[in-house]
C-alpha cells in the first residue's frame, strides 16, 4: 500500500527544507513509488551527454531532478502561502482537496 500524496501534476508548491528552501515551482510529474516529485525549476542537476539526435553538441545539460515529497508544500491558492491539505465532500458529494489555512477548495 502506498502512502497519501496531496501533491499533483500542476500544483504550485514552495521548497521548506533544503538547498532549494524558499523556492516556488509547478509540478511537472509526481512519482508515487519513490515519493518523489519533479519541480519545475527546483533542484537542478548537471547532466552530461554525449552528442546525440537531441543535442548534437553534446556537453552539459542542467535538468530537474526528483525532490521528496516531504520537503515541499502546496501554496494556499488564495494568499500564496504554504498550507497543508485536507480532504472533503462538496455539495456535489464529490471528494475535493481544501487548503487548511484558508478552507478554500484547491483545483
Amino acid at each position: 500500500m502506498q502512502k497519501k500524496i496531496n501533491i499533483k501534476r500542476g500544483d504550485t508548491v514552495m521548497v521548506i527544507t533544503g538547498e532549494s528552501k524558499g523556492q516556488k515551482g509547478r509540478v511537472l510529474k509526481v512519482i508515487r513509488s519513490k515519493d518523489r516529485a519533479l519541480v519545475e525549476g527546483i533542484n537542478m542537476v548537471s547532466r552530461h551527454t554525449k552528442p546525440n539526435a537531441k543535442a548534437p553538441q553534446g556537453g552539459i545539460i542542467k535538468q530537474e531532478a526528483p525532490i521528496h515529497i516531504s520537503n515541499i508544500m502546496l501554496l494556499d491558492p488564495a494568499s500564496g502561502i504554504p498550507t497543508r491539505v485536507g480532504k472533503r465532500l462538496n455539495e456535489k458529494n464529490k471528494l475535493v482537496r481544501y487548503s487548511k489555512k484558508s478552507g478554500e477548495e484547491i483545483k
